[in-house]
């Protein structure tokens, strides 16, 4: 079968959400519900359906897992190491994506919580994978 022969990596999207308040950057994260990483912060995100454009993924899913609805997805990053999720080789694209910034997220779909966080309280142990390194270089 052609799917056996050439075995191609997932795609997933990942929506990186700011908001400034007096001096203070806080990002919107959730706490993932299930393995990998349970009870760890992520951004919201997931897989890209098939037929399904990837900024129009990450709208859906920022609004699947934390309620809040999005406008404006910007590339962002992208992380693509074959080991970065222990279950397969997954590839995220990473926007940023703009929102109301009075929106108050409600966790939903894979998320425990979600919420907005000071960007600069957060430490590599509260973190997903390799989503630290996308909060250390917002912080930049």
């Amino acid at each position: 079968m052609e799917g056996e022969r050439y075995r191609s990596p997932s795609l997933a999207v990942d929506a990186v959400v700011l908001r400034d308040i007096g001096v203070v950057t806080e990002v919107l994260l959730i706490r993932r519900k299930y393995p990998p990483w349970q009870g760890k912060f992520a951004f919201p995100g997931g897989f890209v359906d098939y037929d399904e454009d990837p900024v129009d993924a990450v709208l859906r899913e920022l609004v699947e897992e934390a309620g809040v609805v999005g406008s404006n997805p910007e590339f962002y990053a992208v992380k693509g190491s074959p080991k970065r999720d222990p279950r397969k080789h997954i590839v995220s694209i990473f926007y940023l994506v703009e929102v109301d910034e009075e929106a108050v997220p409600v966790a939903g779909d894979d998320a425990a919580e979600a919420e907005w966080i000071n960007i600069e309280k957060l430490v590599a142990d509260d973190i997903s994978g390799d989503h630290f390194e996308i909060i250390e270089q917002l912080r930049k």
